[in-house]
């Protein structure tokens, strides 16, 4: 399972609450967001939206966590492992995962002295300065907690890649795993990106709305997200070839975007709804002149 943050940008004032609206870096024109955190599935092929939450100003991760954690309880689910974004690199995320007995993986950021700073470098940035990729471990320190993690650092080349030469190094923490290389931390990882897909399948769907009511606009994200899922479903059950070794998965059949507008035109049949305009003189008048 994966977990991760989506921020959308608001340029309104709260309804009842400051603490309704998120602070974060500049996005869109503004730092006010709604903010919303889900955690996602990857199960032979098949990525569903299992739980969402809405996360609230100065709100604990761990809370946001556990909160996520406990709607997947309730779907009779508990991960093999959390893939997680490095926002949750945390001395509290790290020993609520670890007293839950959750393993995880995710980046370890880097903090420190640079190695140009004398004294440096330092902290966990130390591992930025890799020759070759390996494991170690490191103790996070805040507020007179710490928590201790293993360290997977995978170094290759650039090639190119962005236009960027040189060597990269990959920096992750975790927990509870037994990797067999660091090739495998980095592949796993690459699990999570998945979840960045739904936010975008997300946005399209999402109705727009001027209302100023978290609650409805929590419900609009809930129910773009369910149409994600209807669109992962249909593929799987009805859409998929059967094949030696499993189903095999064809987007081209259907894109998520030509679903909804199939459903729009149902909605329109449904309700009776039509395109018109008010004209000022009969069709016939108007070709003439």
């Amino acid at each position: 399972m994966a977990c991760d943050l989506t921020l959308r940008p608001y340029h309104g004032q709260p309804l009842q609450d400051p603490a309704e609206v998120y602070r974060g870096q500049a996005k869109c024109g503004t730092t006010h967001f709604h903010a919303y955190a889900t955690c996602y599935a990857v199960r032979r092929g098949r990525r569903f939206t299992l739980a969402l939450t809405w996360v609230r100003r100065g709100e604990r991760l761990e809370d946001v966590l556990w909160r996520l954690l406990r709607q997947a309880r309730r779907l009779g689910l508990r991960p093999r492992y959390l893939l997680l974004d490095r926002a949750f690199c945390s001395v509290g995320v790290v020993r609520y995962l670890q007293a839950g007995r959750y393993p995880f993986l995710m980046p370890l950021p880097l903090r420190g002295l640079k190695a140009g700073q004398p004294g440096g470098p330092s902290g966990s940035r130390v591992f930025a300065y890799a020759r070759r990729g390996g494991w170690a471990s490191y103790t996070l320190k805040s507020g007179g907690r710490t928590a201790t993690v293993r360290v997977c650092v995978k170094c290759r080349n650039w090639r190119g890649q962005w236009g960027r030469s040189g060597r990269q190094r990959l920096v992750y923490a975790f927990w509870g795993l037994e990797p067999k290389s660091v090739e495998w931390v980095r592949q796993a990882y690459r699990g999570r990106f998945g979840i960045e897909a739904s936010y975008r399948q997300m946005n399209q769907a999402r109705a727009a709305t001027c209302t100023r009511d978290p609650a409805v606009r929590l419900f609009l994200v809930g129910v773009a997200l369910v149409l994600r899922n209807l669109w992962v479903w249909l593929h799987w059950r009805v859409l998929s070839a059967p094949r030696r070794g499993g189903r095999q998965v064809r987007l081209g059949r259907l894109r998520f975007k030509a679903m909804l507008v199939w459903l729009q035109h149902v909605a329109e049949e449904q309700l009776g709804a039509t395109d018109e305009a008010r004209a000022e003189r009969p069709l016939s008048q108007g070709v003439a002149a």
